[in-house]
C-alpha cells in the first residue's frame, strides 16, 4: 500500500506532522498528541469523537514516518465547579462545594475520593472500553507534583504581554477583575477570580486583592491554576504538544493560546478544528439542553465501528446528530468493508477505523434490511431473525457471523423504538390491489426466483400494470406491506423474508 498518495484526511493532517518533523525531530524522542476532557460531565459522544479522530491522525502519522508517538488524554480536574450538573445524585453536597476544584469536591456516587477521580475513572473506562492506546494525565496531579512549575514562571515572567493579548478580548466588566492566574484559597480551597495586585517573576508569586485583603500566592505546586486560554498554552507549552484538535466554539480561545506560547519562546502544536454536531432540527447540541444523541443511545442501536464511521466522515462539516442517521451509517461500513475487501486502500473510512486490519465482510444483508425483515415478522429475539437469515444464507450461522448476528439484535431494537410507533398502513387502491395479487400469484409460482429474478419479476407487473413512475409501484408496496413511505431493495427483502411468505404476507395486507 501507498501511503504517500494517501488523501484521506488523517493522512493529510499526518503529512503535516511529517513536515513538521522533517529536518527536527522532537527533542522529546516522540511526537505527543493530546485531547482534552471537562470532567465536570460524564464523557460523552463528543470525547469519542474527539480521540478516535485523533487516533487515525496517530496511526496515519506512524505508516509515514518511524518516530514514535504518544497520546495524552488529558483531564482538567483542577478547573473550579461553576454549576450543578443535572444528572448527578446529591446536587445539595455538590452545590456547598461549588467553586473549589473538581478533586477538592466529594465523589457525589460515593465510589472514589472526589468527583474529579470518579469522573477521571469513568474517562479511562470509557476509552478502554473502545481500545483506545493513550496515557492519561490529571492537571490536578501535574500542577501539584510541579510539572508545570517551569512554564508557569516563564507565563509569569511574561506578565504583561499575556494581559495586553487577553484583556482586549474580554467585556469590559470582566476585564476589571481578570488575572490569567487564579490563586486556590489556602483555607476555603475555593479556586478565586480575583484580580491581581503585584505579582514578583523571581520569587514566582503573586499578591492578590481578595475583597480588600492582601493574598500572596505562590504560583507553583497547585498554589494556583491558570485561566482557561492560558490554561491551553500552557499545557501545550510545559507538555510539549505537537498535535491537538477541537470543536469550532473553542477556536478564538486557541489562537490566543497560541500566540501565548509564542510569548513564553514555546511552539504551538498543529492543530485541527472539526465542526459541531446539530440535532434533527439543526440546532447546536448542547448538554445542558440534552437535545443531542448519547454514545449510550448510539451503541443500543448499532455497533461502534458505525460511530467511529461517523466520526470518520467529513470532520469539518456540521452533522446532524440524531436517531435517524443510525441506519445510514451502519450500511454505509459495511459498504465500505465490502469495498476494502475488493481493493485494500488506505483512504478507505474502514481502515482508519480499524488500525490498518479491517475484519471481512460477512454477508450482503444489510442493516436497513434486517429492519424490514423485523416489521414484516414483529420477532420477539434475533432467533426468529436468524429462521428467515439462514434459509437465505445457509452457510451464515451466529458463531460464524458474529457482525450479523450483532446486527439482527440491533435491528430488532431499533424497529421497536423508531419504525413500530410510527408505522402507517393505507389500503391498496383497485389498481395496486390488482397487481399485488399477481405478484403474490408469480411469487408462489416462482419459489426458487433468487433476489434479482424477484427484482425483476416486480418491475414487470408494475410495468404491466400501467404504473408510469414505477416509484409509486414501490411506494404502495412499502405503504401496504411495511407502513412505511420508504424500504428495502424489494427483491432481496423479498428473498431474505421468503418467496412463500413473501406472497402471503401480500395476500394478508391486500386483503
Amino acid at each position: 500500500m501507498n501511503f504517500d498518495n494517501a488523501k484521506s484526511w488523517p493522512f493529510i493532517e499526518a503529512k503535516k506532522l511529517v513536515e513538521r518533523f522533517k529536518n527536527n525531530p522532537p527533542e522529546k524522542g516522540y511526537v505527543l498528541f493530546e485531547t482534552g476532557y471537562g470532567p465536570s460531565g460524564l464523557p460523552h459522544i463528543g470525547t469519542f469523537g474527539e480521540v478516535a479522530r485523533t487516533s487515525m491522525i496517530r496511526h496515519a502519522f506512524s505508516q509515514l514516518c518511524d518516530i514514535p508517538t504518544k497520546l495524552i488524554a488529558f483531564s482538567d480536574d483542577m478547573d473550579g465547579l461553576r454549576k450543578v450538573p443535572d444528572n448527578l445524585p446529591n446536587k445539595e453536597m455538590i452545590e456547598q462545594n461549588l467553586g473549589k476544584p473538581l478533586t477538592s469536591i466529594p465523589d457525589p456516587f460515593g465510589t472514589h475520593e472526589s468527583f474529579g477521580q470518579h469522573m477521571n475513572s469513568r474517562l479511562q473506562a470509557f476509552l478502554d472500553g473502545f481500545g483506545f492506546d493513550y496515557e492519561f494525565k490529571s492537571a490536578t496531579d501535574a500542577y501539584k507534583n510541579g510539572e508545570f512549575d517551569e512554564t508557569l514562571l516563564k507565563l509569569l515572567a511574561s506578565y504583561e504581554k499575556i494581559m495586553d493579548l487577553i484583556l482586549p478580548t474580554l467585556r469590559d466588566e470582566r476585564r476589571k477583575t481578570y488575572s490569567p492566574f487564579l490563586p486556590i484559597h489556602p483555607e476555603t480551597n475555593i479556586v478565586l477570580q480575583i484580580p491581581a495586585k503585584s505579582w514578583d517573576a523571581k520569587n514566582g508569586t503573586i499578591i492578590f486583592d481578595n475583597d480588600g485583603v492582601d493574598l500572596e500566592v505562590p504560583i507553583t505546586g497547585g498554589n494556583c491554576k491558570l485561566q482557561w486560554k492560558a490554561d491551553f498554552a500552557m499545557r501545550w507549552a510545559g507538555l510539549g504538544v505537537d498535535y491537538e484538535m477541537y470543536g469550532k466554539d473553542i477556536k478564538p480561545s486557541a489562537e490566543l493560546a497560541s500566540r501565548i506560547c509564542k510569548i513564553i519562546d514555546a511552539r504551538p502544536p498543529l492543530q485541527m478544528t472539526y465542526e459541531m454536531f446539530l440535532d434533527d432540527k439543526g440546532e447546536k447540541i448542547s448538554k445542558s439542553k440534552g437535545n443531542g444523541l448519547t454514545i449510550d443511545e448510539w451503541l443500543q442501536y448499532a455497533t461502534p465501528e458505525s460511530l467511529a464511521l461517523y466520526m470518520f466522515q467529513q470532520p469539518q462539516k456540521a452533522k446532524r446528530l440524531y436517531f435517524d442517521v443510525i441506519p445510514k451509517n451502519v450500511d454505509e461500513y459495511l459498504t465500505w468493508l465490502k469495498k476494502y475487501e475488493e481493493t485494500p486502500d488506505a483512504d478507505n473510512s474502514v481502515w482508519h477505523i480499524h488500525n490498518g486490519n479491517p475484519p471481512k465482510p460477512e454477508s450482503d444483508l444489510s442493516f436497513a434490511l434486517l429492519v424490514n425483515l423485523a416489521s414484516a415478522c414483529n420477532p420477539d429475539d434475533k432467533s426468529i431473525l436468524w429462521g428467515f437469515i439462514k434459509k437465505y444464507s445457509p452457510e451464515s450461522t451466529p458463531e460464524n457471523s458474529p457482525i450479523l448476528d450483532k446486527l439482527a439484535g440491533y435491528a430488532i431494537r431499533y424497529y421497536e423504538d423508531f419504525v413500530k410507533p410510527n408505522k402507517q398502513y393505507r389500503a391498496a387502491a383497485e389498481n395496486e390491489k390488482a397487481a399485488m395479487l399477481e405478484l403474490a400469484e408469480e411469487l408462489e409460482n416462482n419459489s426458487d426466483a433468487d433476489a434479482q429474478e424477484i427484482q425483476q419479476l416486480v418491475y414487470d407487473i408494475g410495468k404491466k400494470h400501467g404504473f408510469e413512475n414505477l416509484r409509486d409501484w414501490f411506494g404502495a408496496l412499502y405503504q401496504v406491506l411495511l407502513g412505511a413511505e420508504q424500504g428495502p431493495r424489494i427483491g432481496s427483502f423479498f428473498a431474505l423474508l421468503g418467496v412463500k411468505e413473501s406472497a402471503a404476507l401480500i395476500r394478508e395486507k391486500v386483503s
